[in-house]
C-alpha cells in the first residue's frame, strides 16, 4: 500500500468510528416530565435530526403526554414508533403530535423513526 491508501483507509476508519459513536454511544439530553394540574405527565420534543430531549424520565402508573414538534421536512423523522406501547405515529411537518400512555411497568423504553435511525428513550421510574 502507498501513502495515500494508507491515509485513506486510516480517515475512512475514523469516520465509521465517528458515526458509530454518535449514534449509540453519545451523551443524550434527559428531561423529566412535569406533571399538570391534572395529573397528566407533559413533555415537548422537538424533533429535527433527531429527537430533543432524547431521553424522557416519566412515573410509572401515571398518564403521560409527549408532544412530538416535527421542525423539518426530512422523510426520517416523519413516522415515531414505540413498540412497547403499540404506538405508531405519523409526524407530520412543522406541527405537534401529541402522543398519550400509561406506562404501567418501570424500564427503558426505546423510541425511533421509522427507519430506526433517529433514537430515544422513556425512562418510566
Amino acid at each position: 500500500m502507498d501513502t495515500a491508501a494508507v491515509i485513506v483507509t486510516v480517515a475512512g476508519l475514523g469516520l465509521a468510528a465517528f458515526v458509530l459513536w454518535y449514534f449509540f454511544f453519545s451523551a443524550r439530553q434527559t428531561a423529566s416530565a412535569v406533571s399538570s394540574s391534572g395529573g397528566v405527565q407533559e413533555v415537548s420534543i422537538n424533533v429535527k435530526g433527531g429527537y430533543s430531549p432524547s431521553v424522557i424520565e416519566v412515573e410509572r402508573g401515571k398518564p403521560v403526554t409527549l408532544n412530538f414538534y416535527r421542525d423539518e421536512e426530512n422523510s426520517c423523522s416523519e413516522e415515531l414508533l414505540m413498540p412497547d406501547f403499540s404506538i405508531r405515529r405519523d409526524l407530520p411537518a412543522f406541527q405537534t403530535t401529541p402522543v398519550e400512555l400509561l406506562p404501567q411497568v418501570a424500564g427503558r423504553f426505546e423510541f425511533t423513526c421509522g427507519m430506526g435511525m433517529l433514537r430515544g428513550a422513556l425512562v418510566v421510574k
